[in-house]
């Protein structure tokens, strides 16, 4: 086969990294730089969340069982990786600045790291009831927007673990600009987000910038835990947003 470029491989490894997805047959997957094209599977896993709302509501499900399912759904599509980051973190958030890498290495779940992983669940099930009909394209937002909060914090932050397996991401980081092209392919796509206000992409970037920003000053630092805790946090925030925003659509269109 011929051999090929160092960009696809490395879509590849985030294909195989950042999800459950059957891998492709072709070509060698690389994983040094897949942080980059995280946004861009978040685009993917979205869609599909968005597919299963679209199918379910056609075989006449309610929303009230609907928001579960497409929930449940995006967090397989990842194999838990995000959400194991969360609770970690919970975890060692509550412990203290002394502890706290200590209590995120610890593979037992904290009453903290549940805690914070039942509220942002339910955060995230009252955005997407609020949302109604709007749901799939808040959900295919929020899912590649949400990935571009790790890549601000990679460029922030030092990475704490000296030996931590998630350091290449930072390592082998070129900075926030490879999130451009996701939010240029968000920019091109606009007409198939006209359910969403306007301002809700540079809204919605802006949180993941600040949920990064805040983590990362809290624990002193980012870890592979840090990472995915991002993710999940900006993904309930920026649906909340939309939520929030969601009554503009409204008012607008009469």
């Amino acid at each position: 086969m011929p051999s090929a470029p160092a960009w696809l491989r490395d879509l590849v490894g985030a294909w195989i990294f950042y999800s459950v997805l059957p891998a492709w047959p072709w070509p060698q997957p690389s994983f040094e730089r897949i942080a980059r094209f995280a946004p861009w599977i978040g685009f993917v896993i979205g869609g599909l969340q968005a597919g299963m709302w679209w199918l379910l509501s056609g075989l006449g499900w309610p929303q009230v069982a609907l928001v579960p399912v497409v929930l449940a759904f995006g967090l397989w599509l990842t194999g838990g990786l995000h959400l194991d980051g969360l609770v970690d973190t919970g975890d060692g958030l509550a412990a203290g600045p002394e502890h706290c890498l200590e209590a995120m290495e610890d593979s037992r779940i904290g009453a903290s790291g549940v805690q914070l992983l039942v509220l942002v669940l339910l955060l995230q099930f009252a955005a997407l009831v609020r949302l109604g009909p709007m749901v799939p394209m808040a959900l295919i937002v929020a899912s590649a927007l949400a990935r571009v909060s790790p890549l601000w914090a990679m460029a922030r932050f030092a990475y704490l673990r000296v030996n931590g397996t998630a350091g290449f991401h930072r390592k082998h980081h070129k900075g926030l600009g490879e999130a451009v092209p996701t939010l240029i392919l968000l920019v091109l796509g606009s007409p198939l987000l006209k359910q969403l206000p306007l301002l809700s992409v540079p809204i919605c970037v802006l949180c993941s910038i600040l949920v990064a920003e805040w983590l990362g000053r809290r624990l002193g630092g980012m870890t592979g835990d840090g990472y995915g805790a991002v993710v999940m946090l900006s993904e309930t925030f920026i649906l909340l947003l939309m939520a929030l925003l969601a009554p503009l659509v409204g008012s607008g269109g009469g």
